[in-house]
This record gives C-alpha cells, structure tokens and sequence, in this order.
C-alpha cells in the first residue's frame, strides 16, 4: 500500500523521499504513515519497476538530494489501484488495545493513569484535526485553486480522522469511569 500512497503523492508533484515523509506526516498520518527508511526502499523499488523516475540534484554543502517523478507507467498502475473497489475491511493493530485486554493483574491507579494518558493523546490528535489538518487543506487550495476536489477528499479524510479520535476519547472516558468504579 505505501507504494499507492507515494505514486498518489508524486502524481501532485515531484519530490524527494523526504518530501514524501514530511507530506505523509500532514495529511495522512491518521489512516497511513510509513517510516523514512520504509519510502526509500519502496522509491527504489517504483525506480526498478519503471513507475518512477529519478534525478540527482546537486546541493552545496549537502550531498545530492534525488528527485523523484511519477511515470506515464506510474500513473497507469495509480488509476489501475484508485479503480479496483476495495471488498473487505482490513484490520488494524492496536498495541493499547492489546495491552488494556491483559492489563486485570495491573493496579488500579497505574491503568488509570495509562487510560488518561491514551485520552489526552487523542483528544491532541482531534484537536489537530480541528485546526492545524484542517488549516494545511484550506492553504493548499488557496494556493492551487485546481485542487478542490481533492480537497474535498482530503477533508473526507481529515474527518475521519476527527470522528475516530473523538469516538475513542469518548469510549476511554467511559472506561476510566468503569474501570475508577468497578475495578
């Protein structure tokens, strides 16, 4: 999948591997993210299978930054992926969740402390959903016109995003309240 994500983001723009990690952090980090290291070898790997063509940039007092570009190829596999419906819901991983489920020999006050902490790391997450997500799609298209029905995917998203995070802060709410009475 990340190899969708980057075709899709080259498909705005060229942009080197980490342009890439730094657009992946804004805009989709609520539903797909990957690590730096994960984009090189995935860049690479497009590189070799003709999706993606690359140019070394020279950069004084810097080593070379390579420029990547999405190919007529490239484009082709992208629609090829936007067309095919998705028929299945693929499960995700949640390390909390998994730790929650063990945590009956964990004291009181430590897991209470441990479902606040998750709380307040949500709440943060819809607060940024609310503001700074939603300010980057606002600026992008006051800037590229074009873009607006792009955007209005992007905000589909960034809703998402938004309503998941606000579902489990009110979820963790009602867990501390169970756990702080009947645990």
């Amino acid at each position: 999948m990340l190899k969708f994500a980057l075709l899709g983001f080259l498909a705005y723009r060229p942009m080197t591997g980490y342009d890439l990690k730094q657009t992946l952090q804004r805009s989709t980090a609520n539903f797909w993210h990957a690590e730096l290291s994960q984009i090189y070898i995935t860049l690479k790997k497009l590189h070799t299978e003709g999706l993606v063509s690359s140019v070394a940039v020279e950069q004084d007092s810097r080593p070379d930054r390579r420029v990547y570009t999405i190919t007529e190829e490239g484009i082709s596999d992208l629609r090829r992926w936007l067309r095919t419906p998705d028929t299945e819901i693929h499960p995700s991983k949640e390390p909390f969740l998994l730790k929650l489920f063990f945590s009956a020999p964990v004291e009181k006050e430590f897991l209470l402390t441990q479902l606040r902490i998750q709380r307040d790391l949500h709440q943060s997450l819809v607060d940024a959903y609310r503001s700074q997500t939603a300010a980057i799609i606002a600026t992008a298209v006051a800037r590229a016109p074009h873009l607006q029905r792009d955007a209005l995917l992007w905000e589909a998203t960034r809703r998402a995003g938004e309503v998941i995070d606000e579902a489990i802060v009110s979820w963790l709410d009602e867990t501390i309240e169970r756990v702080r009475q009947d645990f």
